[in-house]
């Protein structure tokens, strides 16, 4: 055996033993002083479609990656996005990101990172491409639903414990898309005009806390331009605030096709390039990943003095940290398990919201009859949206999981409308049923009229799909309203039944005309394997809803903080360039309503239960220092166990900048049996209190009165105290 490769497997047992970074560092340096120019390149680079080669001759092995975030994604082929077509490549599929935060439940999201970290890891994978924390400026995005919704301190609590779930198993979390990537429209070339104080109050804190606090891996650099530099070659982003302000030590790496040329790539911050278009199937087919810009190009400026092999050694470090920390990890994993569709299940029930309920819901047992209509009610959720699509194991459909929830009980079943041939983004597979429909929409609606006769109970099951132009990667929504017709069958079904239960599956708000004239309305989001037994136990009560959205659902998109065409979809300039302004600063979300006092549908955190909550009157010390304990009592009025999401709002009350009304700074989950009452304590730092002064670069609390607000969503304020920060 040559003495070298005795070497590399003598490291990846010490990384089996022993993972601290101490012992990772040492391994590194080891590993870096035997490499050559060219194993030095090659590692920074793809060797095919999702993965980059290893270093054989010191036995480091290659490093995989794969899309997620909401389950592994099937395989391949080596060169290009088909499918490889394999039958052992099914999974569990997860709830999208945005069911997740409706949890608000920390230690969910941990389960939730854990247990599709153990599928990755069974199938082999080291770096897994999520979480996504990028923020919902605009209902419209196509890919809200990957996201965890539009404030920056939730989708941050929330993608630290996903992050350390996942790693848990020596999978690397690849949190995306680095940065102030909000839309999909333009997405390959828009230039994100964004000032520095929203920039770091808004669009940076999840990255940072995932980074900071869940210790992640590895980030994915976003498509977009900010600064006029695209994010992959972004000095500003990568190496003074990811590299140098954060002190990050892991790898940057491009996401498909997101690399432009070498000098920016090499001198921006870039560590691994991935997906750039010279994938040997139709151009390039001799050397097809020599040609990447981080490949033999790269190593010509570094043998002739133009590019520094500091640099590259610096990339190469990372990289080999990413692989330490994961391909020489013992973990095995666990794929399809009985554990992870429980996962699922409960994972779904907790995100689901109530969001209106005129006393129909839960539904009782011992139905004679219940009419279920609506497309979304039988319709695969799980394939679809581009990146993120599955090929899930099994997807019980809404249909399904009410037939098995009322097994006495006639379930008749009417489309009501219809969605139109599918428009595929990556990964769609529609063999799993047939999505033809000869009946017009005059015969759908009159079919799904003629059904309600007799029914103790009718459930609408609407809203988006994973079409492209609705929730799917590649573009964004053209409307805010209800696709397909819907509010038209909607309003004509509750003139006859004004009881009728509105079930909304979507990853983002919509415009919901007929709020007042259902009995009940349910945001279901995309639920995954376990759809239909999610909502299924929500609708009988055998689970009381918890969730609460993390994203307002505005009457109408002109209500909303983006209202200009150079806000969105942007502006092509003089140049030729899509510029887009972000001229709404911070008021992002329910910044913007509640500093407005604009009226919504649904509010930042709203979400009832089965149950009544009453809450206590604030407490906290009059004044502080650095630190200060803000307190409340919560107690369940109710005759059902539930849980409450108890949120705190700090506001400014002396502030001499522009501030909002009120920010969300702290949050707790608690279950109450009925008649129970639980202190709920809050401690919070100077940090929550503070603004960030762009002109000083640094972060600033003002001295003062401040109000912490206490209240059951940012609409829902229950009690409040004042105290003087000194």
């Amino acid at each position: 055996m040559k003495k070298s490769l005795f070497i590399g497997i003598l490291i990846l047992l010490a990384a089996c033993a022993q993972n601290n970074s101490a012992d990772i560092e040492k391994r590194v340096n080891d590993t870096l002083a035997q490499m050559t120019l060219d194993e030095k390149i090659a590692v920074i680079h793809a060797q095919s479609k999702f993965s980059s080669p290893g270093i054989p001759r010191l036995g480091i092995p290659e490093l995989w990656c794969d899309d997620g975030p909401h389950g592994v994604r099937p395989e391949t082929l080596w060169d290009e996005w088909a499918s490889a077509r394999q039958t052992n490549d099914s999974c569990t599929a997860y709830p999208s990101l945005t069911c997740l935060a409706a949890t608000w439940n920390r230690d969910l999201s941990r389960l939730y990172g854990r247990s599709v970290g153990e599928e990755a890891r069974y199938r082999k994978k080291n770096v897994l491409l999520g979480p996504g924390v990028n923020i919902a400026r605009t209902p419209l995005c196509g890919r809200n639903f990957e996201y965890m919704g539009e404030d920056p301190y939730l989708a941050g609590q929330m993608a630290v414990p996903y992050v350390q779930g996942l790693q848990s198993n020596g999978v690397a979390a690849c949190v995306k898309h680095y940065a102030v990537n909000n839309q999909e429209e333009g997405r390959l070339k828009l230039n994100a005009n964004v000032d520095d104080r929203a920039l770091y109050e808004i669009y940076l804190p999840a990255f940072k806390a995932a980074i900071q606090e869940g210790g992640a891996w590895s980030i994915m650099s976003s498509y977009n331009r900010y600064q006029d530099k695209f994010a992959s070659h972004n000095p500003r982003l990568l190496k003074e605030i990811l590299k140098g302000e954060w002190a990050w030590d892991g790898a940057v790496i491009s996401d498909w096709g997101a690399v432009h040329d070498t000098d920016g790539a090499a001198e921006g911050g870039l560590d691994l390039e991935f997906g750039t278009h010279t994938n040997g199937v139709d151009k390039n087919t001799a050397n097809a990943y020599d040609a990447y810009y981080m490949a033999q190009a790269y190593k010509e400026k570094i043998l002739s003095g133009e590019l520094p092999m500091e640099d590259l050694d610096d990339k190469v470090r990372r990289v080999l940290r990413l692989h330490f920390r994961t391909a020489a990890n013992e973990h095995q994993g666990s794929m399809n398990s009985p554990e992870h569709w429980a996962d699922c299940r409960k994972i779904g029930t907790e995100g689901i919201v109530l969001l209106r309920n005129e006393g129909i819901l839960p539904m009782k047992a011992g139905a004679r009859k219940i009419v279920v209509l609506g497309e979304n009610a039988i319709r695969p959720m799980v394939v679809g949206g581009s990146s993120s699509s599955l090929k899930a194991q099994h997807e019980i459909s809404p249909l399904e999981g009410i037939r098995a929830a009322f097994p006495e009980a006639e379930v008749v079943y009417e489309r009501a409308y219809y969605s139109g041939e599918p428009t595929p983004g990556k990964g769609y597979n529609y063999s799993l049923y047939d999505i033809t429909e000869e009946r017009s929409s005059e015969q759908l609606l009159e079919d799904a009229l003629d059904a309600l006769d007799g029914a103790d109970y009718v459930v609408f099951i609407g809203g988006l799909n994973k079409n492209k132009k609705q929730d799917c990667e590649g573009n964004d929504r053209e409307s805010y309203e209800l696709p397909y017709g819907q509010n038209e069958v909607i309003e004509n079904l509750a003139a006859v039944r004004p009881d009728l239960i509105y079930v909304n599956i979507s990853g983002s708000p919509v415009a919901m005309p007929f709020v007042e004239k259902v009995g009940a309305i349910i945001q279901a989001w995309y639920l995954g394997s376990e759809t239909g037994n999610a909502l299924a136990d929500v609708l009988t009560g055998k689970v009381n809803p918890s969730g609460k959205l993390p994203v307002t659902f505005p009457v109408a998109l002109e209500d909303g903080p983006v209202k200009t065409e150079r806000q969105y979809p942007g502006i092509i300039d003089e140049e030729g360039d899509w510029q887009v302004y972000y001229d709404e600063g911070i008021y992002v979300g329910y910044r913007w309503y509640d500093t407005q006092g604009i009226p919504v549908l649904f509010p930042f955190g709203h979400g009832l239960s089965y149950t009544s909550f009453e809450y206590g009157q604030a407490q906290a010390p009059g004044t502080m220092k650095d630190r200060i304990t803000v307190s409340v009592t919560v107690k369940n009025t109710g005759e059902v166990a539930g849980a409450e999401i108890v949120q705190l709002y700090i506001q400014d009350v002396e502030a001499s900048v522009d501030r909002p009304a009120k920010e969300l700074k702290g949050f707790e989950k608690v279950w109450l049996e009925p008649g129970e009452t639980k202190p709920v304590h809050f401690t919070i730092g100077r940090d929550a209190l503070s603004y960030f002064d762009a002109e000083k670069h640094e972060w600033v609390a003002e001295k003062g009165t401040f109000k912490a607000l206490i209240g059951a969503s940012s609409a829902d304020i229950r009690s409040e105290v004042s105290f003087e920060l000194k």
